[in-house]
């Protein structure tokens, strides 16, 4: 415990609140088009997914290892990098959650880690290579995987049913949802807590409280799921709304093919150690049930909104960390405290303006309704 330090406490302290942001922020993920299609309650919905974080934490620590010795140079960082970092990333988690944009809290997490090491380490504490090969590469190529495998799923779910009774094709995929869902949730758990467990155990070793290349100890597993899995429960309702009602018309059959397709993505990529984002994948999937469904709407606008977001994520993120390390590695514990007390000034007024327009578990379904465009009875894939 002598390597505990303040600063190194309340680096873990911020870690686990970026944990939390993290949760809520991507509770969209899992159960937004679930709650869209009415397939869950929405606040049962948000239980499940919780519990199921939480659960997911402990399956895998690949992508944690990935983080702490992985794209940064771990005998370089210090805490106070950790800290300027994760300032970057919760900041943007809560301006992204106000406006509504599912955008990648894991590439927030990365963009502030890159920036605020390069600052204070220079460029050579930072792996370019890996994060290339563990980020970039990923971020474009899961989302069209999993919105290519759930648009195949979407036209042969219709086409299969095609001749059945509506009512009855709506219930089989509500329940499939169910399972669909609970399941995005685990790998959610299992890929986004991970990222938070790779931090704290990044910052132990800069503490040289754990030896380099060292694994996540358990209580920092138990600790990242359940802060994941509060923030989950407490339910991101803004995106909610995007992701269930503003992209395309969410019935049960592409509900089912997106969260199966996105479920595949996040649990293949987290045992091959890719620290993707679940955000990115989820809505790839998303779209590509939209598509696939024949004659659907979707809506362009609002997914042009989300890749600018996407694209903006990492340098944004990367920026402010960079500010923050400089402000830290010039000024101190001083320095320190003034980046913490602006932090938490801006949260607050983020947190205070999302009240003037508030979005709740009663009227997370009351907006962007998306029509589908009339057609024959009998094309194939259409349903009445």
């Amino acid at each position: 415990m002598d390597h505990i330090t303040f600063l190194v406490a309340v680096v873990i302290v911020t870690a686990l609140a970026f944990d939390f942001t993290n949760g809520f922020h991507d509770t969209a993920n899992a159960m937004a088009t679930s709650i869209a299609t009415g397939a869950l309650k929405p606040r049962t919905a948000v239980l499940i997914s919780g519990v199921l974080n939480i659960g997911g934490a402990f399956l895998s620590t690949e992508v944690a290892k990935t983080i702490s010795g992985g794209i940064v140079d771990d005998t370089l960082v210090t805490p106070g990098m950790i800290f300027a970092g994760l300032v970057g990333a919760i900041l943007w988690n809560l301006l992204t959650w106000l406006l509504g944009l599912p955008s990648s809290s894991s590439h927030a997490l990365f963009g502030g880690l890159i920036g605020a090491v390069w600052v204070g380490a220079g460029e050579h504490g930072v792996h370019f290579d890996k994060v290339v090969e563990k980020v970039l590469i990923p971020a474009v190529a899961s989302p069209i995987v999993a919105g290519v495998a759930a648009l195949l799923a979407t036209y042969l779910a219709y086409k299969i049913t095609a001749r059945a009774r509506q009512d009855s094709v709506t219930k089989g995929f509500r329940l499939g949802q169910i399972a669909s869902a609970s399941l995005v949730s685990l790998a959610h758990g299992t890929n986004d807590a991970q990222k938070t467990m790779g931090v704290i155990t990044l910052t132990l070793i800069s503490a040289g409280a754990l030896g380099h290349d060292a694994g996540p100890p358990v209580w920092v597993i138990a600790s990242a799921g359940l802060a994941i899995g509060l923030g989950t429960y407490l339910g991101g309702w803004r995106i909610i709304r995007t992701m269930g009602k503003g992209l395309t018309d969410i019935q049960s059959p592409l509900g089912f093919a997106a969260e199966a397709a996105a479920t595949t993505v996040i649990l293949t990529s987290a045992h091959l150690g890719f620290a993707l984002s679940t955000t990115q994948v989820c809505s790839g999937g998303i779209l590509g049930a939209g598509l696939g469904r024949r004659l659907a709407e979707v809506r362009w606008g609002t997914a042009g909104r989300m890749v600018i977001a996407w694209l903006v994520t990492l340098p944004a993120a990367a920026l402010v960390g960079g500010v923050s390390a400089s402000v830290v590695k010039h000024g101190g514990t001083f320095g320190t405290v003034v980046i913490a007390l602006c932090a938490a000034a801006v949260a607050a007024f983020i947190v205070l303006t999302s009240r003037r327009n508030p979005v709740r578990a009663d009227n997370v379904n009351d907006a962007h309704q998306v029509t589908v465009r009339a057609a024959a009875p009998t094309t194939v894939g259409t349903v009445a």
